[in-house]
């Protein structure tokens, strides 16, 4: 693909580029300003109006646009493009199809002001590197020489609430999440990472604010992945990764051969925090995280700390025992839902449940009853159902055959769909 020069003009926006170089607004310039690209995709010229900003952070800058053509919402992600690297974030989201993951809408390349260029954060390795706007070029002090930059766009569905908001807000009522809600949240999440694991991807930094959801539905996608990778057995990786509370105990003790597992434990981080309404885990450092584990899983033993990482055994922690699950988590907790939990949450990587394992256990087997009795019947907090078992003929090829009846609803028609 021909690399597109696509400048947007600083005279005609009420924007001023921020430390990072990237546009920045001083107030909400919806309807003001606008820039103009060559679609990577299908090299068509598009022109999207800026809106108000979503987020901000090492990674660049995130708003929220509108096609001028059709007046569809996205959300842009505009980060520096180092030339050293390869854009990992961006070739993963290009292959990533699937009703739970954000989907990619198109992207191009523009050019700014001289501007400095930040600090880089630590990266798995400069050859692969691609987190988008993570693995940017390495600066000594604050670097005042100025360079030219050239910035990665990255247009994807616009989905305004978060899992994390959503979770808040019954917090803020005075309630926690129903479980049939929180079910319906779970399952989507299993699915999304399943079909992330079948292409050998990890994401590497599931938690609550990187899973959109469209509270009109009940959809959760998954998103951000600027941490995700492919992991190759023996190919080391940082073990310093994913956000704390969600972070695996492998990747505490330093493993950097881990597996796509590690996403498997942030599942039943945030499943466990809907249940409880606050973190299951909330360590102040990485040490503090391992003793909040072991202060509800007990001590591990030598040979689940071969299994986590066979190059930290040596370590001694105070004995101490697993607490009862029930006497954690809120008295009404189903008991599915505690099994469900145990399964996922296990210091051994390679015995937690994996994804599709885990949408055929019984604690969903209501979201199976009701589309078998009402297929437009799976209630959430909105007024439609999430389509929860319209599954792609890849999806359904890669499910295991003895899973797949239990995964799916009575008068689910397989034939037709494989």
């Amino acid at each position: 693909m021909k690399n597109a020069n696509i400048q947007i003009s600083r005279k005609q926006q009420t924007v001023v580029p921020n430390y990072n170089g990237i546009i920045e607004s001083k107030n909400n310039i919806s309807g003001v300003s606008t820039t103009s690209s060559s679609s990577e995709i299908d090299g068509t010229s598009k022109k999207y109006v800026l809106g108000k900003i979503l987020g901000t952070g090492s990674f660049g800058i995130v708003c929220e646009v509108t096609d001028i053509d059709n007046g569809q919402r996205y959300a842009l992600k505009k980060v520096l493009q180092d030339p050293r690297y390869k854009n990992r974030e961006l070739d993963i989201m290009k292959i990533l199809d699937h009703p739970n993951i954000i989907k990619l809408i198109d992207y191009f390349y523009t050019t700014g002001d001289e501007e400095p260029i930040p600090p880089q954060p630590p990266t798995d390795d400069i050859n692969c590197g691609g987190n988008i706007g993570r693995n940017i070029i390495h600066s000594n002090n604050n670097m005042k020489s100025k360079v030219s930059n050239k910035f990665l766009n990255v247009i994807m569905e616009y989905i305004p609430e978060t899992l994390y908001r959503v979770s808040k807000s019954f917090i803020r009522s005075g309630n926690i999440m129903p479980i049939n809600i929180v079910s319906i949240y779970i399952y989507q999440l299993f699915r999304a990472v399943g079909f992330l694991h079948s292409l050998g991807i990890c994401h590497r930094d599931i938690k609550p604010q990187n899973l959109l959801v469209d509270t009109k539905n009940n959809t959760l996608k998954l998103c951000d992945f600027g941490s995700a990778k492919r992991l190759i057995p023996n190919e080391l990786s940082v073990a310093y990764i994913c956000s704390r509370f969600y972070r695996a105990p492998e990747l505490m003790l330093g493993a950097t051969e881990y597996t796509p597992n590690i996403d498997l434990w942030s599942i039943g981080c945030v499943f466990g925090e809907l249940i409880l309404g606050k973190p299951l885990f909330s360590g102040e450092t990485s040490i503090d995280q391992l003793v909040k584990i072991i202060q509800v899983l007990g001590t591990p033993t030598k040979e689940q700390m071969i299994a986590m990482n066979p190059h930290y055994t040596e370590v001694r922690f105070p004995t101490l025992k697993a607490k009862d699950w029930k006497k954690i988590l809120p008295d009404n907790t189903p008991s599915l839902a505690i099994d469900l939990l145990q399964r996922i949450l296990r210091y051994e990587p390679n015995i937690r449940i994996k994804p599709y394992e885990a949408m055929a256990h019984p604690f969903f087997d209501h979201l199976r009853e009701s589309y078998s009795q009402n297929p437009i019947i799976v209630q959430g907090i909105g007024d439609a159902t999430p389509e929860l078992f319209n599954f792609s003929k890849y999806e359904l090829s890669i499910i295991p055959d003895y899973l797949i009846k239990k995964i799916l609803p009575n008068n689910y028609n397989i034939e037709f769909e494989r």
